[in-house]
């Protein structure tokens, strides 16, 4: 009986209370977490005037962090602080400061965060290191990056040296909100990281979602709008569900953005609207304008200077209130582009150099307006004005992209500059400039992988190197086919030994919807041969048409694909004459990711003795990747075509990811993988082969795309008998990003891969009359047509299904 009392008392006491109040912010559950610690408050406050106030202090924190700043200071308002409870009036004036700030009321920010230091001063506590950090969150919203970088420092110090994981969560947040404010998108991802990891020792979700939302910010702005997108969609019904009005609103604004850029304009500004409603309800100046940034570019790209206008006027406004000149620029940028839309070359041109000038100008705001200056000026013919304009914003954005430090976001950050290359080479070749816009158009490709292949050699400017085309095109014995796919207008380049001419296609969309609607065809039931495919027909006479004429007898035919194209096998292309066959009939086509690594290919030439590295009918790791019918049928009839001497055989158990770094692939003049594959789109450098475990650990089975790299090849050939080999995810500028990409960028002169998953009994086929091609000293390519056509005159794989997944790209 008295220790059922005493339980009851114990689960009573207000510690318990607190705790169990407090664990609820952290878990995010933000608005169970202000109720409770009310219901705290009205239930302890009485016999305990500092449990009343520990109550309050929670209320109006989950109050603060919920975007309810108004609430939050009455909560504050309300506390019955004595002076002689110092320890607590502390987090009272740093909670205040950090609700003022919010608001935009920085005097009273600034008066209330004074109060608070002079009680550190004289009597230290631990809850003056959010005191720290609030002085960091005043100095950033004035744009004093540096003293705003050196408080969080410290708060972060002071964290750690205090064992307080929160706050250390929340001094890395706003490192690398910082570091987002500043442009350095691939810091602030490391750093949001690293607050993730800190919020996951303590379940702190309430900070989880946050740096979610950093992050896919940064993934937004460093080009990779699919990640982004998954991450602010989650963290928005997260928000939601919590009851987080301010997190909320921002992932609506943020999702709006990459809608905008989809051109779903209706919405976007669904989306913005919503935003701006949630923000305007709790008074968030920041999400306020936010919002109306949003609305304002919208507007632009919807070409309604009135309602940009009237967007960005109001978000001027807001910034001004602040005292935030960076604010400022976007909406003067946004009044020029109005300004333009209107006729008003005066006025823009004001706007814009107010902008350009600016010494705190960023770099993704400084391309832009550049950008915006060259499409006045081209405009308004003012055209050596719009050249200088153009190479100002290109050099901008490659400063820019050589301090993105990560290869990932290398691969997706050329997305940004997309549009003003899109533009500049159109610009040329309305001049007439038909090399320059090509020697531009190649300089945007394949730069990742030219890069770390050192094809790029660095120079005084940013000026693209020389390009001869038609000796490249001599070189490699054969015909280039160079695609531009732009927003308005795309190109085809035919680069024949003697000649190069260009002529105009039609614009991407169009393309693309046509592309995927094959794709889908050949992979379906259906012949595309016999079924006189409409899309196959005319993408033939789309894109192969213009070049028929430097494409006479049987040619070597090298594509450089652009955007969708890259998904596209030219070779399943239809030709309607004499009679309805394949393009691959007619010519050897290989696809080349640029001019510049097509030119330091070895097209024709081996690298040392002839050897053998073959990786395949590894051990199944799960369900997941069941064993390979004929995987043991292939390794066998592939390691026949090379002596016992010529070759290492790596397999069953002993075929592993370790096994093969193990084996220094740089030896090897040929590597041949016989395994399941996987293709990841969001981050394609996680594309992997699936072998035997090495370990223990869940994933070491996966020989993975970024691991390849780091493993210098120079091979000559290197096929990936595998589906989706190519991968899955494009980028623009890159080309698609996967297996295939990553053996080019280790050093393989050609590799083989599937853009699809094949049926086992056509791959052994087309493999072993492959290597019977390559036996009698066939150029890969060559040899790869060959065996593609045995099977084409056998009516069980003639459908281009069972031959066309696989594709001969060159490399350096």
């Amino acid at each position: 009986m008295i220790s059922g009392s005493v339980a009851c008392n114990w689960r009573d006491r207000p510690e318990v209370a607190f705790t169990r109040a407090n664990d609820q912010f952290l878990h995010g559950f933000l608005q169970q977490s202000q109720d409770q610690a009310r219901s705290g408050f009205e239930r302890y406050g009485k016999s305990s005037p500092e449990w009343q106030i520990k109550f309050r202090l929670l209320e109006a924190k989950a109050a603060l962090w919920r975007g309810l700043y108004e609430d939050a200071l009455q909560t504050l308002q309300s506390l019955p602080i004595s002076s002689s409870s110092q320890q607590l009036q502390i987090p009272a004036r740093s909670l205040a400061s950090v609700a003022y700030i919010r608001l935009y009321r920085i005097n009273e920010a600034e008066q209330s965060l004074r109060q608070a230091e002079a009680l550190c001063a004289t009597s230290p506590d631990v809850s003056c290191g959010e005191v720290i950090q609030a002085r960091g969150l005043l100095a950033n919203a004035q744009s004093q990056f540096p003293a705003a970088r050196h408080s969080y420092e410290q708060s972060l110090a002071f964290a750690r040296a205090h064992g307080d994981r929160f706050l250390e969560s929340t001094s890395l947040l706003n490192i690398g909100v910082l570091l987002l404010a500043q442009g350095r998108f691939d810091e602030s991802i490391d750093q949001s990281q690293a607050a993730f990891a800190a919020a996951e020792t303590i379940d702190a979700r309430i900070v989880e979602l946050v740096t979610k939302g950093n992050i896919g910010w940064a993934a937004y702005r460093l080009g990779d709008s699919e990640r982004a997108l998954q991450m602010f969609v989650e963290a928005e019904k997260t928000a939601s569900e919590l009851g987080d009005f301010s997190d909320q609103e921002n992932q609506l604004t943020n999702i709006g953005y990459i809608q905008m850029d989809g051109r779903s304009f209706d919405l976007a500004r669904q989306s913005f609207q919503k935003a701006l409603s949630l923000a305007e309800k709790i008074d968030s100046k920041e999400g306020i304008y936010d919002a109306l940034r949003g609305l304002s570019r919208l507007s632009i790209q919807t070409t309604d200077p009135t309602a940009a206008v009237a967007y960005a006027e109001r978000a001027l406004a807001v910034a001004h209130e602040s005292g935030n000149k960076v604010d400022e620029l976007y909406p003067t940028l946004v009044l020029g582009q109005a300004a333009a839309l209107r006729g008003d070359e005066v006025l823009a041109t004001r706007y814009f150099s107010s902008v350009e000038g600016d010494d705190n100008c960023p770099a993704f705001l400084k391309w832009e307006v550049q950008h915006s200056l060259a499409r006045l000026n081209e405009a308004s013919q003012r055209f050596e004005v719009a050249d200088r304009s153009y190479r100002s914003a290109l050099a901008t954005f490659e400063e820019a992209r050589e301090e993105v430090r990560h290869q990932d976001h290398q691969l997706s950050f050329l997305t940004n500059g997309w549009r003003i290359y899109d533009d500049y080479v159109h610009f040329l070749l309305e001049r007439g400039k038909t090399n320059d816009a090509l020697r531009w158009a190649d300089f945007s490709r394949a730069r990742t992988l030219a890069d770390g292949l050192g094809l790029l050699q660095k120079r005084s400017s940013n000026e693209p190197p020389p390009l001869n085309a038609s000796d490249i095109a001599r070189r490699a014995k054969g015909v280039v086919l160079f695609y531009w796919l732009g927003e308005q207008q795309s190109y085809l380049w035919t680069i024949s030994p003697k000649s190069v001419t260009v002529v105009p296609l039609a614009p991407s969309a169009e393309i693309d919807a046509a592309v995927q609607r094959y794709r889908r065809a050949i992979q379906g039931p259906q012949d595309i041969l016999e079924s006189r495919n409409r899309d196959g027909l005319a993408l033939f006479q789309m894109l192969v048409g213009p070049a028929i004429g430097s494409l006479q007898g049987d040619p070597n035919v090298f594509v450089v694909p652009d955007g969708s194209l890259n998904n596209l096998n030219f070779e399943t292309l239809l030709v309607p004459e004499p009679k309805l066959h394949y393009w691959i009939e007619d010519a050897t086509i290989v696809s080349a990711s640029s001019l510049r690594v097509l030119a330091a290919s070895e097209v024709l030439g081996k690298v040392g003795a002839r050897r053998l590295l073959l990786v395949g009918d590894s051990v199944s790791p799960n369900a997941k990747y069941p064993p390979l019918p004929r995987a043991a049928a292939q390794v066998e009839r592939v390691a026949s075509h090379f002596s016992a001497n010529e070759r290492k055989v790596l397999e069953g158990k002993d075929a592993t990811p370790a096994a093969y770094i193990s084996s220094n692939p740089g030896q090897f003049s040929h590597i041949h993988f016989v395994a399941h594959g996987t293709a990841s789109r969001l981050s394609p450098l996680d594309s992997a082969i699936i072998l035997s475990r090495s370990s223990s650990a869940d994933d070491s089975f996966k020989l993975y795309a970024r691991d390849i790299v780091q493993h210098p090849l120079k091979a000559d050939l290197v096929t990936i008998s595998a589906c989706y080999g190519v991968g899955e995810r494009a980028y623009s500028g890159e080309g698609l990003v996967g297996l295939s990409w990553a053996f080019l960028r280790s050093g393989a002169h050609h590799v083989i891969a599937a853009l699809w998953e094949a049926t086992d009994a056509s791959t052994l086929r087309l493999m072993d009359s492959f290597y019977d091609g390559l036996d009698d000293g066939e150029t890969p390519q060559a040899a790869l047509r060959a065996a593609k056509l045995s099977l084409i005159r056998d009516s069980r794989f003639q459908n281009a299904f069972y031959w066309a997944p696989f594709q001969l790209y060159v490399g350096s």
